[in-house]
C-alpha cells in the first residue's frame, strides 16, 4: 500500500514538472475588423502551411533618418556623400542579443527559418496553422475578396512570447491584408496618331492635347533627346503580378516614336521569386509596357533593367515590394533611380509593417537610390476609385523617405488630372522638409474636407507629371492608358538624365529628391493651380498654388532643373 501512495505521489510530482509553464504573451498587432471589400469564409484548415516572415527590431533608425537628410539636404556639408551598402548594413542591422533571443525562440519551437535580408532583419519559415495559432495566440482564418473571389489567410490579432518584446519587430502576413485594387491601367482601344517631329521642339505639337507621346514629353518639359553616355548610370523599373515588358512591342513604339535611336534599344532583365519575362503577344502586360515603354523611350541612352518579380514567396499584402527592395538593398552598386507604378490603400497594412518598408527606402536613400512611386488613381478615395467616408491615403506614398509621384493632364497649362491620388497619411507624420508647405496649403484649404483627413500626417504626392492618354503598344497594338502610372516613369526618365549630368560632370546622383525638390528644386517646377481629385463623396483636394495633395510641388523642368543642380 505505502508503495503504491509512493508511486502514486511520485508520478503527480513528475506531470507537475512536465506540464509547460503558462506563457506570458502580449499582443503585439491587431486590426478593428475585416478591411473593406473582404467577407470572412471561416477558420483555415488546421494543416494549411504558411509561409511566416518575423522581422527583428532594426538599430539605430532615428539616425538612419539623420543620415539621410544629412547626404540629401543641399544646403549640407554631406549632401551627395552617400553611404555605402557596408555602412548602411552596420548602421542598422540587428543587434545580436535581438539576433540570439529569436534563434533561441525559433529552435525551442523545432522551427528551421533562413534569413532572407542582407542585414539580417528578415527571417522566413513555414509551419501549419494549427501551429501558427498556438505560437502567436492567433485565428488565422480564410478572408474573401467579394470582387475577385481571391483567398486569403490573415488573423485579425497575434502575440507574442514577452521574452521577445523589443527584439521581434512584426510577423507576416498576419494583419495586412492583400491589396484588392492593384491592377494594370486600361488599354483603350487602337487609336490613330502620328508620331511629332524630334528635332523641333521650340512649341508643342498640337495633338499633345489630346495624345502623349515622347516627344510631347520632351516639348512639354524640355526633356533632351540627346544620348546619356554614364554606364554607371541605371533606372530599375520593377514588375508585379505577372506584368511581363515585352520587347517586340518596344522595338515598334521605338520605331514609331523614337525615329533617331536604334529600334533594337532594349533593357536588361533581372528576376527574383521565380520571376520571369515571357515574350509571346499575348502575354504582354500593359503596366510593364507602359513602364518600360516610357524608360527606354524618354531616358535615351539610360540604362534600363526590368525587374520582374514573382509569386513564389510573395506574401499577397505586398506585392513583392518587401523582396524588392531587400534585392536591391543587397546590390554592391544599387541603380540611381528605381521607379514602380503599383501600391495599395494604406489601411490595408499594419502600421508596423508600413513604418518597416518605410524604413528599407530611407536605407536605398541613404545609398543614393531615388525611390519614386505612382501615388495611386483614386483620386482621395484610394489606390483606386472606390466608396467611402473618409479620405484613403495610399502606401508607400505616405513614407517620407520616397518621392511620391501625382498625374497632370493637358497643355498650356497643366491642369491636376481628376484621378491623381493624394492627401494626408494616417501612419506617418509630416516630415520637417515639408513642414512649410503642408501648413501652407491646409491653410488656404481652410475648413474644406474638416475631418475627412488628417492634418498632422504627411502629405503626398511631392511632384506630378502628364498621365493621360499616353500612348503605348501592346501586342503588336497601339492604344493609350491613363494613370499615375504613367507619371512615375515620365519623371524616372527625368531624374536619370539629370543624373547622367551629375556623373559627368563628377558629382554624385541625386539620391532621396523630396529635401532638394521642397527647397532649391521648387524655381524649377511649374505650379499647376486647377483641378481636383475627387473622392468619397466630395471635390476632393484643389489643385492651388504651392504645394499641393494633387500634383504635389508641380511639374518638372528639366532645362530649370540643371540649373538647380548647379550645372
Amino acid at each position: 500500500m505505502f508503495a503504491t501512495r509512493s508511486l502514486l505521489l511520485l508520478s503527480l510530482i513528475a506531470l507537475v514538472l512536465g506540464k509547460p509553464m503558462a506563457r506570458n504573451m502580449k499582443l503585439h498587432e491587431s486590426r478593428e475588423g475585416i478591411p473593406n471589400g473582404f467577407s470572412l469564409r471561416g477558420a483555415a484548415q488546421p494543416d494549411r502551411t504558411l509561409k511566416l516572415r518575423l522581422a527583428l527590431v532594426q538599430r539605430n533608425l532615428a539616425e538612419l533618418e539623420r543620415k539621410l537628410m544629412d547626404v540629401s539636404t543641399p544646403s549640407s556639408a554631406n549632401y551627395g556623400k552617400h553611404l555605402s551598402k557596408a555602412e548602411v548594413q552596420q548602421l542598422v542591422s540587428p543587434t545580436q542579443d535581438s539576433v540570439d533571443t529569436v534563434n533561441t525562440w525559433l529552435k525551442e519551437n523545432d522551427i528551421n527559418a533562413k534569413t532572407i535580408s542582407a542585414t539580417g532583419d528578415w527571417l522566413s519559415f513555414e509551419v501549419p496553422v494549427r501551429k501558427a495559432n498556438d505560437l502567436f495566440d492567433a485565428d488565422f482564418s480564410v478572408y474573401i475578396h467579394d470582387e475577385t473571389g481571391a483567398e486569403a489567410v490573415r488573423t485579425l490579432s497575434y502575440s507574442i512570447p514577452a521574452e521577445l518584446q523589443g527584439h521581434l519587430d512584426l510577423v507576416h502576413p498576419t494583419v495586412t491584408f492583400p491589396n484588392p485594387r492593384g491592377l494594370p491601367p486600361v488599354f483603350t482601344a487602337p487609336i490613330k496618331a502620328e508620331a511629332q517631329n524630334l528635332t523641333s521642339r521650340a512649341t508643342i505639337p498640337s495633338s499633345c492635347a489630346s495624345i502623349i507621346t515622347p516627344a510631347c514629353l520632351q516639348a512639354i518639359y524640355n526633356i533632351p533627346s540627346t544620348r546619356a553616355i554614364e554606364s554607371s548610370n541605371k533606372l530599375a523599373v520593377t514588375g508585379y503580378i505577372e506584368q511581363y515588358a515585352n520587347k517586340a512591342d518596344l522595338k515598334t513604339f521605338l520605331a514609331k516614336f523614337r525615329t533617331d535611336i536604334s529600334s533594337s534599344t532594349s533593357f536588361t532583365l533581372q528576376t527574383l521569386d521565380g520571376g520571369s519575362n515571357p515574350q509571346g503577344s499575348n502575354q504582354a502586360g500593359v503596366e510593364a509596357n507602359l513602364d518600360i515603354q516610357y524608360t527606354v523611350g524618354v531616358a535615351t541612352g539610360v540604362s534600363v533593367y526590368f525587374i520582374s518579380v514573382g509569386e513564389d514567396v510573395q506574401d499577397g499584402g505586398l506585392e513583392g515590394f518587401l523582396d524588392t527592395v531587400n534585392y536591391v538593398s543587397s546590390m554592391d552598386t544599387p541603380p540611381n533611380v528605381m521607379t514602380t507604378s503599383y501600391g495599395q490603400d494604406e489601411s490595408t497594412m499594419s502600421p508596423k509593417l508600413a513604418n518597416n518598408l518605410c524604413n528599407a527606402y530611407a536605407r536605398l536613400g541613404t545609398q543614393g537610390v531615388s525611390i519614386l512611386f505612382a501615388s495611386g488613381d483614386g483620386g482621395v478615395s484610394g489606390s483606386q476609385s472606390q466608396s467611402c467616408s473618409t479620405f484613403v491615403p495610399t502606401f508607400p506614398s505616405g513614407c517620407p523617405f520616397l518621392t511620391s509621384v501625382g498625374a497632370t493632364q493637358g497643355v498650356n497649362p497643366e491642369s491636376a488630372a481628376y484621378f491623381s491620388s493624394g492627401g494626408f497619411s494616417n501612419y506617418f507624420g509630416i516630415p520637417s522638409y515639408q513642414s512649410s508647405a503642408v501648413s501652407g496649403y491646409k491653410q488656404a484649404l481652410g475648413n474644406t474636407n474638416s475631418g475627412k483627413y488628417n492634418t498632422t500626417g504627411r502629405g503626398f504626392p511631392d511632384i506630378a507629371t502628364q498621365g493621360v492618354n499616353f500612348e503605348i503598344a501592346v501586342g503588336g497594338r497601339f492604344g493609350t492608358v491613363d494613370g499615375t502610372s504613367c507619371s512615375s516613369p515620365t519623371l524616372a526618365s527625368i531624374i536619370s538624365l539629370l543624373n547622367d549630368r551629375l556623373i559627368a560632370a563628377g558629382r554624385s546622383p541625386l539620391g532621396f529628391l523630396n529635401p532638394f525638390l521642397y527647397s532649391s528644386g521648387q524655381s524649377a517646377l511649374n505650379d499647376i493651380t486647377s483641378g481636383s481629385n475627387p473622392g468619397c463623396g466630395t471635390n476632393g483636394f484643389p489643385a492651388k498654388a504651392g504645394w499641393d495633395p494633387v500634383t504635389g510641388l508641380g511639374t518638372p523642368d528639366f532645362n530649370k532643373l540643371l540649373k538647380a543642380v548647379g550645372l
